[in-house]
């Protein structure tokens, strides 16, 4: 019997070939470093995983709230938006960050899946319960929907303005927060996972790091120019004895 298998993965800086300060594994193809590098690490990426480079499904992330379904593979990222999702088998949907959060949505038994570039501007705007009603038009449902959290900026870093940490929580509830200096600052991930936990979303699983403080990973905040780190989605099937 074969069964439906949904993969998830987030990259780190290591195991590439650019060159500082994008140094190594840098899959951002906006950010100044040498083309033919970005190319390299996407293609070593698409190996590691076991999906075909030209199944890779890239954005041109806005910080904006829209949202493309994808049917099957594209050969530019696709444009101006800050979500993908698709029912397709074998299609890997890529996020880029380097302090925003990346946010992998699954109904594993409706077999649609999504990936989300959440920043402070598109969480603020609502780019998750926009995906979410994609994926419940595409067949999915709320309740079954699970959720990834990758790494991102943590409250305890991300110092913002009062005056902006206070628009912040107006639209998303529970993201300000008190950094490490007694500062104003927004914590992204509580105030997304509230949000899926008030929409009634199955569960959310959050990786911990922070981008600003754990160095094995790429943060604008600390330190730019650098690179761009990839969480990655994508459904395959598998034979069940």
């Amino acid at each position: 019997m074969r069964t439906r298998i949904t993969r998830r993965v987030v990259t780190s800086r290591a195991g590439g070939v650019s060159l500082p300060p994008y140094d190594s594994f840098n899959l951002g193809d906006h950010v100044g470093d040498d083309p033919a590098a970005v190319a390299s690490n996407r293609e070593r990426l698409a190996q590691q995983i076991g999906v075909a480079p030209d199944r890779m499904v890239w954005m041109e992330q806005i910080h904006g709230r829209n949202v493309e379904i994808v049917t099957g593979p594209v050969d530019e990222p696709v444009p101006a938006t800050d979500a993908l999702v698709t029912t397709v088998l074998d299609l890997a949907l890529v996020v880029l960050t380097a302090d925003c959060v990346p946010i992998l949505l699954s109904d594993d038994e409706a077999g649609v899946i999504a990936a989300v570039h959440a920043g402070r501007i598109g969480a603020r705007i609502g780019i998750v319960p926009r995906v979410l009603d994609v994926m419940v038009e595409c067949g999915a449902e709320l309740g079954r929907i699970h959720s990834f959290l990758g790494p991102a900026a943590s409250g305890r870093q991300y110092e913002v303005p009062a005056h902006m940490q206070a628009d912040v929580e107006s639209r998303l509830p529970g993201s300000a927060t008190t950094t490490v200096r007694g500062t104003p600052g927004l914590d992204l991930r509580e105030g997304i996972r509230r949000q899926l936990v008030a929409a009634g979303t199955a569960g959310q699983v959050e990786d911990p790091r922070c981008t600003i403080e754990d160095r094995t990973l790429f943060s604008h905040r600390r330190g730019a120019p650098t690179g761009r780190q990839a969480s990655v989605i994508w459904m395959h099937t598998s034979e069940v004895p």
